[in-house]
């Protein structure tokens, strides 16, 4: 057990952005958190270029708020993009030289699948700090960790597992409604279980809390609908006695709307909108009665295609899966870091204008919370990974600000548009979160329904094959839903 005064672990993850995409430009300078000496971030020069079928690109300000194509970030496309348009992947073997050359052949090729027209340096596009004043106000305010890694090179499931449970239980792509399904039949779990198990077992609290009805979390064994509160009662239940030792939050997604109109920073989404809801997250945590003894994570799950000019290091396999066994398709070895995505750590324990350029990726989150409170690792990925524990430094809490800027306003609203509104309603339900997102409401449906379901729940699931299909289905979860009596405290 830590000796640090922290309490209350709070984790933000958002999606899909990367590094130098979102803070390369910000220019923040402050404290080496390891040497004490001056320093600055390992942002960019302004000179980084990519290149693609005899065009150059460079590094660019600002960025797009919303994007018109979704970059590509499968396992496939994040090799194009670290190794170049003719790197190959053996699998269970290493991976192949980085040198970070393919992102604008990437995306061109994204771009041409989508029968879109687009300038493929558009993927180097990088968004100035006026364009994001609450992520650039923390990472000034706070500790901007610039050595932060998407767990693996690939899609936003798996990395997301590895806050989880330090591993993707050897899961190395976006999975299929299939897939989700036979997994309800067999049972998809971590072999060593999650960070939510750990804490259970010892006797601590934790609390979800989700931006959507069907957040991602609730798609792991375990998680109940109770488990999951919505996110509008964030603020107010700080104001009570809160007594939780670890809160993990989802923003919204709204999948089916191709994210639009949510607060994930999903790139096909306002990106303002995740800059409030990191606000609204920060401002609430601060003025309650928990803020002296709290610690704030905000990163983001994946680089989501973007450029960032710095190659991924080896990573530490989790140890708990062989490569080709189970739910891994292209024999990944877990070990090489997928590419930067952005961190902030916060906390009054933290001194002002704080660098911390040591090594991190998504299994730091579970790592902190088992340093902190005495738990055991989950694998070797988190027995491994350097915690954010040393960065809280300060005798006692520090003042900070109260509130931030706000960003401007969104060009799209934050309410989520009916799901059976679904953008694109006659193309294949197997893309990107989505399956997950049902994988949710599955769960769900099955706590919402009569005993004796089960079979048939999978079955009408299995059988979902547009992203028509699926907006229905959700519809009728969440029907399902609003019929279902109020618990106490809800």
């Amino acid at each position: 057990m830590s000796s640090i005064p922290i309490q209350h672990v709070f984790v933000l993850m958002l999606e899909n952005r990367a590094f130098d995409h979102m803070l390369g430009f910000s220019g923040v300078t402050g404290t080496d958190a390891a040497t004490g000496h001056p320093t600055s971030i390992n942002g960019l020069t302004g000179k980084e270029t990519n290149s693609w079928n005899g065009e150059t690109g460079k590094v660019s300000e600002p960025a797009d708020n919303v994007m018109t194509v979704d970059p590509g970030h499968e396992f496939p496309d994040v090799l194009c993009q670290l190794g170049g348009a003719d790197a190959i992947y053996t699998p269970g073997a290493s991976y192949p030289a980085i040198d970070n050359s393919g992102f604008m052949a990437s995306y061109a090729k994204t771009c041409a699948k989508a029968g879109l027209q687009r300038d493929p340096a558009e993927i180097l596009k990088c968004f100035s700090p006026s364009q994001l004043p609450v992520l650039n106000a923390l990472a000034s305010e706070f500790a901007i960790c610039d050595n932060w890694y998407a767990s693996m090179p690939g899609p936003t499931w798996p990395n997301r597992m590895f806050a989880h449970g330090a591993s993707s239980s050897g899961l190395d792509h976006s999975p299929t409604i299939a897939e989700i399904a036979v997994w309800e039949l067999t049972g998809f779990a971590f072999p060593n279980g999650d960070i939510f198990d750990r804490i259970a077992a010892h006797g601590l609290t934790r609390r979800l809390y989700a931006g959507d009805l069907f957040p991602m979390m609730a798609a792991l064994k375990g998680i109940h609908l109770d488990d999951v509160r919505p996110f509008e009662h964030f603020a107010s239940d700080l104001q009570t006695s809160f007594d939780y030792n670890y809160v993990f939050i989802e923003p919204s997604y709204n999948v089916t709307q191709d994210y639009r109109g949510s607060t994930s920073q999903h790139p096909l989404d306002d990106v303002r909108s995740g800059e409030n809801l990191i606000k609204i997250v920060y401002e609430a945590i601060r003025n309650s009665s928990v803020w002296p003894n709290s610690v704030l994570i905000v990163t983001w799950d994946e680089h989501g295609g973007f450029f960032d000019h710095v190659s991924p290091p080896p990573a530490v396999a989790p140890g708990d899966t062989t490569p080709g066994a189970g739910h891994n398709t292209y024999g990944f070895t877990f070990e090489r870091y997928g590419p930067r995505v952005p961190a902030v750590v916060v906390s009054p324990l933290i001194a002002k204008n704080t660098i911390d350029h040591r090594l991190y990726d998504h299994a730091s989150i579970p790592a902190t919370i088992e340093r902190l409170f005495g738990l055991a690792p989950l694998t070797d990925r988190d027995r491994a990974a350097n915690d954010v524990l040393s960065l809280l430094s300060l005798a006692a809490p520090r003042d900070t600000p109260a509130s931030l800027r706000s960003p401007a306003a969104a060009l799209l609203s934050p309410a989520a548009a009916p799901a059976s509104l679904a953008a694109r309603p006659n193309d294949s339900v197997n893309d990107g979160n989505l399956p997950i997102v049902i994988l949710a409401a599955m769960h769900q449906d099955m706590e919402l329904s009569a005993p004796g379901q089960r079979e048939n729940i999978i079955a009408r699931v299995a059988g979902l094959k547009t992203r028509g299909d699926a907006a229905n289905y959700l519809n009728q979860v969440a029907a399902k839903h609003s019929t279902r009596p109020a618990r106490a405290g809800a």
